[in-house]
């Protein structure tokens, strides 16, 4: 009988240990096997136009480490689930990620989830490096674990509405207004904009509300050309921006749009065609043809592969230089490969040098705003051009 309840007991305390690790909490990882990180792409929704390249330049630099011996030794495990740009579809695959696969990290992608997410985030304590570069997330008491690889979407247009107030040479105010989509990505960057341009003295015409899977935005040019707009700064992706574009060609607009990072990009060229020449585009990461000497690493990498730097876009570094940040907040860790090591990993970076492939990178246990720097390029003969180093609105 004593022999009985022994067993009993420590059946008792076998099933509380398993309950206890499928808590709630974020992985405590193993010591031993591959480090997992997670990701949450958008590969067959609104954003897939820019969210495929960005995750094949994930997994692309996750597979380079690898190639390289991985991280002190360990293999790098990338555990993803495409969520086709559904906030719901988000928080399911963040639960999966921390509750079921245990990954210490996550790169995860748009504005609306990771705004959702952002209280489990920081509950769970897991290092999250986001597609979106919203103004809230840079907010260090309620993100505490968010971190921002490239100027906010509201410090890009502060900077663009920067430039057009130095360069413009008018005595009256230049007119300005915004094309974004209805969602909280389109949204983010709108007030602070308007809000700076006015205290820089621009008259600000209004707003014009394109769809991000839009293929006619007629109504919106005709509305925009009626008010005179001088220049419009587009916050969207490329199927966007390429529509925008079209038709104000085909309208005869003469406004200078301006579009900021997902805005910007070589397919935005493909599907515009010869309405994208003259275009402007806020520019954080690298093209594949520039000269910066991280590109020659992806070059190389790719070669082994069988493949060709210049089958790749933008959107495909800055899924790399992505997954390079958050791989060397891991590596900065050391043993500790929870989400305070990774963190602390990640705020150690100081003027952290990405072979040029972005600005330096800096984070502080106090700011995890990674940079308010940002390019300018304008589309000329096919193929952005820069028109501006380095420049911040401040």
């Amino acid at each position: 009988m004593r022999r009985y309840w022994w067993l009993v007991l420590a059946a008792l305390v076998l099933g509380l240990v398993v309950v206890a690790g499928c808590g709630g909490k974020g992985a405590t990882p193993s010591a031993e096997g591959p480090i997992k990180i997670g990701g949450i792409f958008d590969l067959t929704g609104a954003t897939s136009d820019v969210g495929v390249p960005y995750a094949e330049g994930v997994r692309a630099y996750i597979d380079y480490v690898n190639q390289h011996g991985g991280i002190n030794g360990r293999k790098v495990e990338l555990k993803e689930i495409d969520y086709a740009y559904d906030k719901n579809r988000a928080v399911e695959a963040y639960n999966r990620l921390v509750k079921q696969e245990r990954v210490i990290a996550i790169l995860g992608w748009g504005t609306g989830d990771t705004e959702a997410l952002k209280s489990m985030i920081a509950a769970d304590k897991i290092p999250y490096i986001s597609g979106s570069y919203a103004e809230s997330l840079a907010d260090i008491k309620t993100c505490p674990y968010n971190f921002l690889i490239a100027a906010s979407y509201s410090d890009q247009a502060k900077a663009a509405l920067k430039w057009i107030k130095d360069n413009w040479k008018e005595q009256r105010p230049p007119k300005v207004a915004f094309v974004y989509n209805d969602t909280p990505f389109g949204r983010s960057p709108i007030d602070d904009a308007k809000k700076f341009a006015k205290e820089l003295g621009m008259e600000v015409v209004g707003d014009e509300i394109v769809g991000l899977t839009a293929l006619d935005a007629t109504p919106q040019m005709l509305d925009l050309k009626n008010k005179g707009a001088d220049f419009a700064i587009v916050q969207g992706t490329s199927n966007l921006a390429a529509t925008t574009l079209k038709d104000a060609k085909k309208l005869g607009l003469k406004t200078q749009f301006i579009g900021l990072n997902w805005a910007a990009d070589e397919k935005v060229i493909k599907l515009a065609g010869p309405a994208a020449e003259g275009y402007i585009g806020v520019i954080p990461f690298a093209f594949p043809y520039d000269n910066a000497p991280g590109l020659k690493t992806i070059k190389d990498y790719l070669a082994s592969k069988g493949q060709k730097l210049e089958d790749k876009n933008q959107k495909f570094v800055q899924g790399w230089v992505s997954a390079m940040i958050m791989l060397e907040g891991v590596k900065r860790a050391g043993n500790d490969l929870t989400g305070e090591g990774v963190r602390k990993g990640l705020e150690s970076l100081k003027d952290f040098d990405t072979g040029g492939l972005s600005a330096p990178i800096t984070f502080t246990a106090t700011s995890h705003r990674g940079t308010d720097r940002i390019r300018l390029a304008k589309v000329e003969n096919g193929k952005f051009v820069y028109i501006t180093d380095w420049i911040s609105y401040k």
